[in-house]
């Protein structure tokens, strides 16, 4: 009895371990099924860590934790009231049908005018094309001008999505690196010698995400007779930045003549005028190249929000006292961020000329530990920061540079002074 017991349980154990095998499989190969269901291209795209950092920033807030948010760059200030009242009238006088996917006309000669009254640059309304952000122009040109195996430049530290619309493209990006001693900044001969037979575009931005730098007229002259020698060279010239610039006026690379054929300006209004969630952003490029972009766009979202459009025609036709005093505000907290870092230990920082961003090294808080937690990356400090005083930084390798994090002053003085505290406080922990 005792005997055929025995082989009783032992033939369920024997079944169930078999059951288990089997769902295990089936589970495995509906995992495996799951994976391919996504495309390559999307499985392969890292993440906007900007993005992902303001996300986790939202969560921890909600949980009820004093979080304070240096993660993203948008301006802490409101859409100025006579843009706003713009977006008013519009819905009142029901422009509120498909627009053209290259923009309403009024809007583009509004752009026309801006290039000539601000950058002294020629264009005409088949140059420009208004898209959903500036970053949709980015992905409209690199999509336009770039084929599987293109290489397209980019200086690093770099705005993230750069690269990742480069990978979308299927074309190979090419970092040429500048420490902070260099201000970040390339040299021609850095250019001269990354260029190949393959090179097809140039993406750089002045003033720059996430370093703050600012190129120069003669450092941009410098660039541009490189470029000249290389005619199969397209320059992509982001200025979303334009008007946040402490170097007293803005230099654009498209003003040279010997390669103003080739540059392709991006814009916006999003950082100039506090206008982020409005969606806004255009570029200016030869007919051809528009003609291109304006194509893939009106297949992937039409054109730009029409209520949006006509606020950013007020924005472009309003005078700039608004970003003047922005302007004003964001000086004096690059003043007093960079202060503030100078006076903590180990940490190396230039002085950004434009943005509001500070891009500091903080190597020399590799292989310390608070006795947890050592730190072995920039990932690993802004993780230990954010933990333990609830401060949100972006880590450096997002940037193309992992010697370094990137804090953005966006935001009041009080906040910058408290964050910078937490932050000085949770860095002396470490030995």
């Amino acid at each position: 009895m005792l005997r055929n017991i025995c082989f009783f349980v032992l033939g369920l154990f024997i079944f169930a371990t078999i059951q288990y095998l089997l769902i295990r499989k089936m589970n495995e190969q509906h995992i495996e099924t799951d994976m391919k269901t996504i495309s390559e291209r999307i499985s392969n795209l890292s993440e906007s860590e900007t993005l992902a950092m303001s996300g986790l920033c939202r969560k921890l807030k909600a949980q009820g934790l004093d979080v304070i948010n240096l993660s993203i760059g948008e301006p802490d200030f409101s859409t100025p009231y006579h843009i706003k009242q713009a977006a008013k009238d519009a819905i009142e006088d029901n422009i509120t049908y498909y627009p053209p996917v290259c923009g309403y006309p009024e809007l583009r000669e509004a752009i026309v005018r801006k290039f000539k009254r601000e950058n002294n640059l020629d264009f005409k309304p088949e140059n420009i094309l208004v898209s959903t952000g500036a970053k949709q122009c980015i992905a409209n040109i690199v999509m336009s001008l770039c084929d599987p195996g293109d290489e397209v430049i980019i200086p690093a530290p770099y705005w993230v999505s750069y690269k990742e619309i480069i990978k979308l493209a299927d074309a190979k990006p090419v970092f040429i690196t500048s420490p902070i001693e260099n201000d970040f900044k390339i040299s021609p001969e850095q250019l001269q010698n990354a260029i190949t037979p393959q090179t097809k575009l140039f993406i750089f931005s002045s003033p720059c995400n996430p370093t703050g730098s600012v190129y120069s007229k003669d450092e941009l002259k410098a660039l541009a007779d490189v470029f000249a020698l290389h005619e199969q060279v397209y320059v992509l010239s982001d200025e979303i930045y334009e008007h946040i610039n402490f170097n007293g006026g803005h230099e654009t690379i498209a003003q040279f003549e010997n390669i103003k054929e080739r540059v392709i300006v991006v814009n916006g209004v999003s950082k100039s005028f506090a206008m982020t969630g409005w969606r806004i952003g255009y570029m200016a490029a030869s007919p051809e190249i528009t003609k291109a972009c304006n194509k893939l766009q009106g297949q992937v979202t039409s054109g730009a929000c029409s209520i949006a459009q006509m606020a950013a025609l007020a924005a472009l036709n309003g005078d700039l006292s608004s970003v003047k005093t922005m302007l004003q505000a964001f000086h004096e907290r690059r003043d007093l961020i960079v202060g503030l870092l100078n006076d903590i230990p180990g940490i190396k920082t230039n002085v950004p000329q434009g943005a509001f961003y500070v891009f500091p090294n903080i190597t020399h808080y590799f292989g310390k530990t608070d006795g947890k937690i050592t730190i072995n990356t920039a990932t690993d400090l802004t993780d230990y920061i954010l933990n333990t005083v609830y401060v949100a930084i972006v880590p450096g390798n997002a940037f193309g540079d992992p010697n370094c994090i990137r804090f953005s002053y966006a935001t009041s003085t009080k906040m910058i002074s408290e964050a910078l505290r937490r932050v000085k406080e949770a860095l002396a922990k470490l030995y």
